[in-house]
């Protein structure tokens, strides 16, 4: 047996007029895993000079976390400009896994430093075995890729960070 789009369409619904935070579904090698989040994630603001990320909440409490820029990501620190205003992160629309190249032996769709325009694909989000072009919806510069090739991408990840102006 197969799961089709119109099942997958009625588990969504279904999902979403109930309390249900996760739902898996398999039927023989196919799985299908519908997540719900409780609460949208808070905007994260960014200094890099301090090596922190800070999540911005409309409440009283900030909260701190610490990271380590991965050597495997394109770009640096010293890349991105010490304030993040003016750069515009290019998101991911959907969960999935997500691809520099169309394949393990091709070259990245963009690299750090690369000029792209709107609809230019910069990378690929594999979802229930779809591969999806992702087409930029800003002109600019990539300033930074913010994710490692073959993670999982949440919806709304930021995926990298363009210069509208470079």
């Amino acid at each position: 047996m197969k799961i089709d789009l119109q099942q997958i369409r009625d588990l969504l619904d279904i999902v979403s007029k109930t309390d249900i935070t996760e739902l898996s579904i398999e039927i023989g090698e196919e799985r299908v895993t519908i997540k719900k989040s409780a609460a949208p994630v808070p905007p994260v603001e960014v200094d890099l000079s301090a090596e922190t990320a800070r999540a911005v909440n409309p409440g009283p409490a900030r909260t701190e976390l610490s990271f380590e820029p991965k050597a495997e990501l394109q770009g640096s620190v010293s890349d991105v400009p010490s304030s993040l205003n003016g750069l515009v992160p290019v998101t991911s629309p959907m969960v999935g896994t997500f691809y520099r190249a169309p394949s393990p032996a091709a070259n990245p769709y963009v690299e750090v430093g690369d000029r792209i325009t709107v609809g230019q694909t910069v990378c690929i989000i594999e979802a229930m075995k779809l591969m999806n072009d992702m087409p930029s919806e800003v002109s600019g510069r990539i300033v930074k890729v913010c994710v490692e090739n073959g993670s999982t991408v949440e919806y709304g990840q930021q995926l990298f960070l363009v210069d509208p102006k470079g």
